[in-house]
């Protein structure tokens, strides 16, 4: 077993891991075991009830965190000629096409979000081996394939997110920055966990939120009452 340091100790001992707490006590707790010199990144893992493997058990959302990320997204813009202003004054990071998407070819992958039009879609699909797993590309249910791409750049700046449960049944997503005020922390999660209660599908029978923990990149997980969510 590996040896714990100083401060994995102290933090261990700042709160019970088999105990659940309201939103407000486990984001107190999760700034207070911080120890990290960086801005670290703060965190809730979702469990659910559902099988992902059924389409109609699959649960897949977006919401803007009211406070923003705390991070500043680096986004492509993949678009024809005639809409490559609108990008750029929205604030697109990169913009433009045929040049960027053989930079992707190429494996070119330094961005956090794609934006793109329908009509330059069919180009865009034969790179799903290359975005696909980084979880970066294009999607109508995301927002990340429309025609109005100024308005998809300024929501993506602002703090718009998307999640998807996984395989395992797990949602993970950040919602903040340990540097966050406590209160601001809470209310960008508390988006984000209202919003995953609204979306339980109808065909999942039994508990929908198995279980919810908060962590920061670095903390040790502390357990979030699921019924301290539901009941705001």
């Amino acid at each position: 077993m590996a040896k714990q340091s100083k401060k994995q100790k102290e933090a261990l001992a700042k709160h019970d891991l088999t105990k659940q707490y309201s939103l407000e006590e486990a984001v107190a707790i999760v700034k207070d075991i911080t120890f990290t010199k960086f801005d670290a990144s703060v965190d809730i893992d979702v469990r659910l009830g559902v099988d992902p493997r059924k389409a109609n058990q699959m649960v897949r959302g977006i919401v803007t965190l009211p406070h923003g990320t705390g991070k500043t997204k680096r986004v492509l813009v993949l678009c024809t000629p005639d809409k490559e202003e609108e990008a750029k004054a929205a604030g697109a990071d990169y913009f433009g096409l045929d040049e960027y998407l053989d930079k992707i070819k190429g494996g070119w992958t330094d961005i956090d979000v794609i934006i793109t039009m329908p009509s330059v879609m069919p180009k865009i699909g034969a790179l799903g081996k290359i975005l696909g797993p980084r979880g970066l590309m294009p999607n109508p249910k995301t927002g990340t394939v429309t025609m109005d791409v100024g308005k998809a750049v300024q929501e993506v700046k602002a703090g718009k997110i998307d999640f998807k449960v996984d395989k395992y049944g797990i949602i993970h997503t950040g919602v903040a920055r340990v540097s966050f005020e406590n209160g601001n922390i809470c209310e960008n999660a508390h988006e984000v966990l209202t919003t995953i209660l609204k979306l339980k599908p109808t065909a999942a029978k039994g508990t929908y939120v198995k279980s919810i923990t908060i962590s920061s990149t670095m903390s040790s997980g502390v357990q979030i009452d699921p019924k301290s969510i539901s009941s705001k």
